[in-house]
């Protein structure tokens, strides 16, 4: 699957494994995003093998730009996270489209209930129709490690 830009954006996403930068996707979390600081390389390809992917790429360089996992049953729940722009894409709306292409996708297959946590991005993430919990008390969560 690949959902292009409007011509002259320059940016493609992609849930292809095969075009991920497992390399560059490491070091993007475990050196840059507060969530996954020192994140080891095994770990981060375990959650990817188990997970579906997407990346968005430079449309000019082919480059991986941005990338977004999503922990699914593929029918009824997911749990986005690991959502993350490169510093030099960023301030352009890529994020976004990152989350919007996945939610999209989800959605066409059923699913029902998309999750996320965030510490400092409730606001980028309203506007895609993301909202508090309705019923905060009724989750609950077991920390294992």
């Amino acid at each position: 699957m690949t959902d292009t830009d409007t011509p002259g954006r320059g940016y493609e996403i992609s849930r292809d494994p095969a075009r991920l930068d497992a390399a560059r996707i490491h070091h993007w979390l475990s050196t840059d995003a507060y969530w996954a600081l020192g994140r080891t390389r095994e770990y981060q390809d375990r959650a990817m093998a188990g997970s579906l992917n997407f990346g968005a790429y430079d449309v000019a360089s082919g480059e991986q730009v941005a990338y977004a996992r999503v922990v699914t049953d593929h029918a009824s729940f997911a749990w986005l996270c690991d959502v993350y722009v490169d510093r030099d894409a960023r301030g352009h709306g890529l994020g976004t489209r990152i989350v919007t292409t996945a939610r999209d996708h989800l959605a066409s297959l059923g699913v029902r209930r998309l999750l996320l946590a965030t510490e400092d991005a409730h606001g980028v993430y309203a506007k895609i129709g993301f909202a508090p919990l309705a019923d905060p008390g009724m989750w609950m969560a077991l920390q294992l490690n």
